[in-house]
């Protein structure tokens, strides 16, 4: 399939991705796996080769690079099999609040180093009771001259083990609702910053996922990013975004899954009879086939729309839902015509089929994502121009 989004320079960067993958990821998977994260040379590497935070502006490093690299570069991540690497976690969903409504001090400290890969960032907004409900956030900033103190816990926090700097969403107004929220930079340094426990997931075992804690921690003013009470606002122009990249993980993944059972079952044999023989694995994998062709074509729509703006939060929470249940009925579909072996976890689908389970949780679950397009209904329907 063309894909006329991407360019020339585009399908290079591509090749460039793919390399780094299988050299320096791939091999190291199951090590990755037991400890739970990758190596901090894994992140210096991205870093050194331009992989991280590629649309921050060139006078801080970056490329100031369009969002199809960044797409690219979860693309590639999916297609060879690794949920390890929270680069995009790191450069699409952490530093860009730094990028878009940091001060001038701040992009000048930070952006250098995580463009870099020096230092790893996360941003910190699920709780332990709070969900996808960012209005239900009990994390409060409380300002005590030239600081806030910062008192509360996250959980479900991806590269919040390697962390050395994490954006933090507390309540700075407790009374305002999600109005009173603010972001602030933390580093892992300062004194009242713990973290809990690295978590045991089902799935996506190389990607480090941890609890933190703030003990009264005093955050300097200066570290509040933009304007105080601003917060849900920033996270809403950029959960579309986020969204988007979900889908976009989910649909590479589904495509890989597809490739490979192709090729497992033309291998298997079954009473005398290649597993591919038999009608029932021929429409099986013409039906995940279809279904991925009319995903890749929504996907690529949204990925152009975003590249220009265009992109709408129903529109990206459409494709975030309707593109990890689709990955999860066709890698369901793919493990089940591999057999035994699909339970096993040295085979890729395996792996893929634990990892994908996320994707309908993070980024706001499914069901919250239907709740925004049932808000919408009534100007989706005024498009149909009946």
């Amino acid at each position: 399939m063309t894909r006329t989004i991407f360019s020339e320079e585009h399908d290079q960067f591509r090749a460039s991705a793919r390399r780094f993958y299988n050299e320096e990821v791939v091999p190291y998977r199951e090590d990755f796996e037991k400890q739970g994260h990758l190596d901090r040379r894994v992140w210096e590497k991205a870093g050194e080769a331009g992989f991280l935070c590629m649309t921050a502006p060139e006078a801080y490093g970056g490329a100031g690079a369009d969002r199809l690299y960044p797409v690219v570069m979860l693309e590639e991540a999916a297609y060879a099999g690794q949920s390890g690497p929270g680069f995009w976690v790191h450069s699409d969903m952490s530093s860009t609040y730094v990028t878009a409504y940091g001060s001038e001090e701040q992009k000048k400290k930070w952006l250098p180093e995580l463009i870099a890969g020096r230092k790893i960032m996360a941003i910190a907004m699920s709780e332990p009771s709070g969900g996808s409900n960012l209005a239900g956030i009990r994390t409060t900033a409380v300002r005590d001259g030239n600081e806030y103190v910062l008192t509360g816990s996250k959980t479900f926090i991806s590269n919040g083990w390697m962390a050395d700097v994490v954006i933090v969403v507390a309540k700075t107004n407790p009374g305002a609702g999600a109005k009173g929220l603010s972001l602030f930079i933390v580093e892992s340094n300062m004194k009242g910053f713990n973290r809990g426990k690295l978590l045991n997931k089902l799935g996506m075992k190389a990607q480090d996922t941890a609890e933190l804690f703030f003990e009264e921690l005093r955050v300097p003013a200066e570290n509040l990013i933009g304007e105080e009470g601003q917060g849900f606002r920033y996270l809403m122009q950029d959960l579309a975004w986020e969204r988007l990249l979900i889908a976009v993980q989910a649909m590479a993944v589904a495509e890989r899954a597809i490739a490979d059972t192709l090729v497992y079952t033309n291998e298997r044999e079954v009473f005398g009879k290649n597993v591919w023989d038999y009608q029932n694995t021929q429409f099986k994998l013409a039906e995940f086939a279809m279904e991925a062709k009319v995903g890749r074509v929504f996907v690529d729509d949204c990925i152009a729309k975003s590249v220009d703006n265009r992109l709408d939060p129903v529109t990206a929470a459409m494709a975030k839902a309707w593109i990890t249940e689709m990955e999860g009925r066709v890698l369901d579909g793919c493990l089940q015509l591999h057999g035994g072996y699909g339970f096993m976890w040295d085979y890729p689908i395996a792996r893929a089929f634990a990892d994908a389970r996320s994707q309908r949780i993070v980024g706001g679950t499914n069901e919250i994502m239907r709740q925004i397009i049932a808000k919408s209904m009534p100007s989706i329907v005024a498009e149909y121009e009946l």
